[in-house]
């Protein structure tokens, strides 16, 4: 791989990821194939949002832990990183990226906002490397989407995020979006004006020329509906980084390359986790099901 970029790839984990984690986390740091800086699991240790606690297999956090250690001693992951919650940490991250403090750590479906930039700031590399633990990946031998990503942050200073491909290719190449906006580059990639958090590479330099960022806030309808259920009020840090590029020239850049390509799991119950291992399989050897290209999100369905 020549003289790699130094980079970190940092994962999000909590205590609703106990039950898929020790299949995805492995399968995504395997198919990354990058000689990273360090593998980072960030820890939320904030009691999950009300969504989850009625679920009855959720996680406890003795297994969310006893996961992250075994990751650790399998040799999976280089270190843990608890987000930090503390006053003062909150005050800073908040000063830097808001140039302001605000009381609420998450955003109004649980998602931690100050736990983002947690691990942006944790990051000991100027490259920085994110994936939820609920991504799977697919890499072809001999290609690797993280080193041709790097080069490119390298030669175009508009480049903000980068990711790979969002959902394996379709015949027509076209990306089934639902209502997103995008662009065919000819510089070999999808532009996007508009964020994902679940899968992005930064350089933390360039993503810092573009702070503060403007806390957002739900409708006033939505306010009462999340405030009366115990949620936070903000939207999330996805929202908050587009709403800043549309006031820049930054884009986001997905690699049209049919070697790497991305799919998220918006489906964890039975029937996925119980399938998990086996679309695992069949993702790294690179087969999906004809009605899954273009798509980002896992139709599961079509999978079992």
């Amino acid at each position: 791989m020549g003289n790699p970029f130094i980079c970190t790839l940092s994962i999000f984990v909590s205590r609703p990821d106990v039950r898929f984690m020790m299949h995805t986390i492995p399968h995504l740091v395997r198919m990354c194939n990058y000689p990273f800086f360090e593998r980072v699991l960030v820890i939320d240790t904030a009691p999950p949002a009300p969504r989850y606690l009625s679920n009855p297999h959720l996680g406890t956090m003795d297994q969310l832990r006893d996961c992250c250690a075994q990751l650790v001693a399998d040799g999976v992951v280089d270190r843990l990183a608890d987000i930090d919650y503390s006053e003062a940490f909150r005050r800073q991250a908040y000063q830097k990226h808001f140039r302001g403090s605000i009381r609420e750590t998450h955003n109004y479906r649980g998602y931690p906002i100050l736990g983002m930039m947690f691990a942006i700031e944790d990051a000991r590399s100027d490259y920085f490397l994110h994936f939820d633990s609920d991504m799977l990946l697919y890499q072809a031998q001999g290609y690797n989407w993280i080193a041709n990503a790097l080069s490119m942050i390298q030669s175009y200073p508009d480049l903000l995020l980068l990711a790979p491909r969002p959902g394996p290719p379709s015949v027509d190449g076209r990306l089934e979006q639902r209502g997103v906006e995008y662009r065919h580059d000819p510089r070999g990639v999808f532009r996007f004006k508009r964020v994902t958090s679940r899968r992005f590479l930064i350089d933390r330099r360039r993503f810092e020329s573009m702070l503060p960022l403007k806390p957002l806030y739900t409708s006033w309808k939505q306010k009462i509906r999340t405030l009366l259920t115990g949620h936070g009020t903000l939207q999330s840090w996805e929202n908050m980084v587009t709403y800043r590029m549309a006031q820049t020239n930054f884009v986001r850049a997905d690699l049209d390359s049919p070697h790497a390509w991305t799919l998220h799991t918006p489906n964890h119950g039975a029937a996925f986790l119980e399938a998990l291992p086996s679309i695992i399989e069949k993702v790294e050897s690179g087969w999906y099901p004809p009605e899954q290209a273009g798509d980002y999100d896992l139709r599961l369905e079509h999978w079992l």
